[in-house]
């Protein structure tokens, strides 16, 4: 177990589907705001676009960059970032799934509504974990917001498209609506964070952050990575991010080629 974790840690984990890692990437921060400046100058072909009326900035977000962005693939080859998700989700081996990038402006005014990953992904399996990771200080109340034991829920949440809350998938008999989260059923995990501190949490953890109305910039990064028991699931139209030419079938385990294990007990 790598020594910057504690049972204590892996118990809250398992149990709340989040926890917070205190200053566990310090030495990472100046690596990976390099790569994120050269990103917000070179975005993807993919690179999302979100604007909110009446607010002067926008917020952009990009996926699976971690192959042309070297501070990236340094980090996720070469940090303690495996080791910690083998630790936390219980499994002898990980592999990468991909890279997130959130850009917020100054007064971008655009919320990340409550919602949850797994859906909009092409994997399946209960092993999973998001690193959340700030490249900023971050206040409490501009923080990711995280309803505790909400992975637990018998059925994934619908997912929506964002720009106009209407259904991803045509076929949404497997999913259930989203809870009412702030109505006391769910105790939030929220906390204010320094740069090298780490949220994380399973993939199907409900969570939101809220808008960026000061006057700095928002910049965080994710590393999203798959453990043992996670498996291909063929989704009823388009993932996000999408991998159309995976070539993969239910119940596989992702191609290594595309998704490579990064560390092994």
């Amino acid at each position: 177990m790598t020594e910057a974790i504690t049972r204590t840690d892996i118990k809250n984990f398992n149990n709340d589907g989040v926890v917070i890692l205190r200053s566990i990437f310090s030495d990472w921060i100046k690596v990976l705001r390099r790569g994120a400046e050269f990103h917000i100058n070179h975005p993807s072909e993919n690179a999302l676009i979100h604007k909110q009326d009446n607010y002067q900035g926008q917020l952009m977000e990009d996926f699976c960059n971690w192959q042309r962005i070297s501070e990236y693939k340094d980090f996720v080859l070469n940090s303690a970032l495996g080791s910690l998700a083998t630790d936390l989700t219980e499994s002898q081996s990980v592999q990468f799934f991909h890279d997130h990038y959130l850009h917020k402006e100054a007064s971008s005014g655009v919320p990340t509504p409550w919602h949850q990953d797994m859906p909009y992904y092409c994997v399946d399996g209960t092993q999973t974990v998001s690193f959340w990771l700030p490249l900023e200080s971050r206040k409490r109340n501009v923080s990711l917001k995280c309803a505790a034991g909400s992975h637990l829920l018998p059925k994934e949440i619908r997912p929506t498209s964002w720009s106009n809350n209407e259904s991803f998938y045509e076929n949404t008999d497997e999913f259930m609506d989203l809870p009412d989260i702030e109505n006391g059923d769910f105790e939030i995990k929220q906390w204010a964070t320094e740069p090298g501190d780490v949220v994380a949490f399973n993939f199907r953890i409900i969570h939101s952050a809220n808008a960026n109305k000061l006057s700095g910039i928002s910049r965080t990064l994710s590393f999203r990575l798959l453990g043992d028991n996670v498996r291909y699931r063929q989704r009823p139209g388009r993932t996000s991010p999408n991998f159309p030419d995976i070539n993969q079938k239910n119940g596989e385990r992702l191609r290594e080629d595309w998704f490579p294990t990064i560390w092994r007990n």
